[in-house]
């Protein structure tokens, strides 16, 4: 009985000591979890980080200058400022920032690597450019004959907006449909279009143009305008 009550009593122990030891364990483990988190959190947050939020300006006027193209100097990436000359950009600190705009000088702001906070405020002023054209010498014609001559019979080549006119008119366009041959994803979807037209009447007869009164208010409006005279109808041909 003696030698029972040891074996028990160490059972006793075993199991207690094995429980404070899994406790021991699972809070080891909470620990390292919570160690591992806050060390992912710090990695995340990073100092350098910095928000420039801005408007470009004129230099003379302060007016706003929309259309502004700011880069991260040898970064692939940037932005563009609004209409009224507002914009925003995340880079880190000692970044330099380009300012581009048609008009306007090239302009380059260096973010200083000691400015306290993530936010930094900017007014970015931009100076107008002057563009030097090349020389151009307009001499007169010799003679009124050969002015004649030149405004009747010479053709000036069309500018840009001209060919782009031109080319997107629409009577053009419309004649353009009508003559030109299907391709052959027009062809398709034509083709595609038929077989859903046909399919919804699968089964069944399909209806006939004799019952719909659209199709006799276009006859009626036809034969009112003598479209099916003998002198104005095409397919009345009586050479046969």
């Amino acid at each position: 009985m003696g030698s029972d009550k040891t074996i028990v009593g160490s059972l006793r122990n075993f199991e207690s000591y094995m429980g404070i030891k899994s406790v021991s364990y699972c809070l080891l483990l909470f620990c390292l979890l919570g160690l591992g988190t806050r060390v992912s959190a710090q990695s995340v947050y990073d100092d350098r980080i910095i928000q420039i939020n801005g408007v470009t300006m004129t230099a003379d006027s302060l007016r706003a200058v929309p259309d502004v193209t700011i880069l991260v100097k040898n970064k692939n990436r940037g932005v563009e400022s609004e209409y009224t000359g507002v914009f925003s950009i995340v880079c880190y600190k000692g970044d330099t920032l380009q300012f581009n705009c048609l008009g306007f000088r090239q302009k380059e702001f260096v973010i200083a690597k000691d400015i306290k906070g993530q936010i930094f405020s900017l007014i970015q002023l931009m100076v107008q450019d002057t563009f030097y054209l090349p020389e151009t010498i307009i001499r007169p014609l010799p003679s009124k004959e050969a002015f004649d001559f030149a405004f009747t019979h010479w053709r000036i080549p069309n500018d840009q907006y001209e060919l782009a006119r031109r080319n997107t008119d629409q009577y053009l366009m419309r004649a353009l449909a009508y003559t030109l041959p299907r391709d052959g994803r027009e062809s398709q979807a034509r083709l595609m279009q038929k077989q859903a037209n046909e399919a919804v009447y699968y089964g069944q007869r399909q209806p006939m143009n004799i019952f719909n009164p659209i199709a006799w208010g276009q006859f009626f409006e036809a034969w009112k305008r003598g479209d099916f005279r003998k002198e104005t109808n095409p397919y009345n041909n009586n050479s046969y």
